[in-house]
């Protein structure tokens, strides 16, 4: 098996918070707006509780469909069709709670929030939350603002932007901790993409 049919096509720093020892095969796992399962390989060849959601039908099919190939004893119910806003599963649920490319399609600050504290609800206290989404950070003066925290970027797209200060905010509000300093990665200055890593506080509870 080579590398790639190992780890299929995860985003790079996901595979960094693997590599650090962040995310094991004990931890339960949510990957909040699957698509298609890109960043679900290797956790489903390594044998972690992997759960996933996704508003587009279609994506959580596949997504079922690559989970029955490699890890089949994971019920098809672990693959759910939802919009992050109203996430199917109960408070303190996850170890972990993945969400990659994903906020960056909020509507407004107020679809954004309850995004945010819907993946907050049902992660466990002590969990980390992973989010990759897009940011103003580094290219300022080439985004263009439509209104509230919508912008028109100079790669033609239209996305919700947060930048470093509105985050931090974030983290304060949820009672977050950064595991790690806010990473940023400016492509050819056409889009700005930024890494967010927190441990939810408090003290997780024992499992039974």
């Amino acid at each position: 098996m080579d590398l790639h049919e190992q780890l299929g096509d995860i985003d790079i720093y996901l595979l960094d918070q693997i590599l650090k020892g962040r995310l094991t095969p004990d931890m339960s796992l949510l990957d909040a707006g699957c698509g298609g399962g890109r960043n679900l390989v290797y956790f489903l060849r390594r044998g972690y509780p992997v759960f996933a959601v996704d508003e587009n039908p279609r994506a959580v099919a596949q997504v079922r469909e690559l989970a029955a190939k490699l890890a089949p004893e994971l019920p098809p119910e672990s693959f759910q069709v939802s919009d992050l806003s109203e996430i199917p599963f109960p408070d303190e649920r996850f170890d972990a709670v993945i969400c990659s490319a994903v906020l960056h399609f909020a509507r407004d600050e107020a679809q954004f929030g309850r995004m945010l504290g819907e993946m907050w609800r049902v992660l466990r206290p002590g969990g980390l939350f992973f989010a990759r989404l897009a940011s103003t950070i580094g290219i300022e003066p080439l985004v263009r603002p439509l209104q509230g925290r919508r912008y028109l970027l100079p790669d033609g797209t239209e996305r919700f932007l947060v930048d470093e200060a509105m985050l931090v905010r974030a983290a304060e509000q949820l009672g977050g901790s950064w595991i790690e300093p806010l990473k940023t990665t400016v492509v050819q200055n056409q889009r700005s993409m930024s890494t967010w890593v927190l441990r939810k506080s408090g003290v997780p509870r024992v499992r039974s």
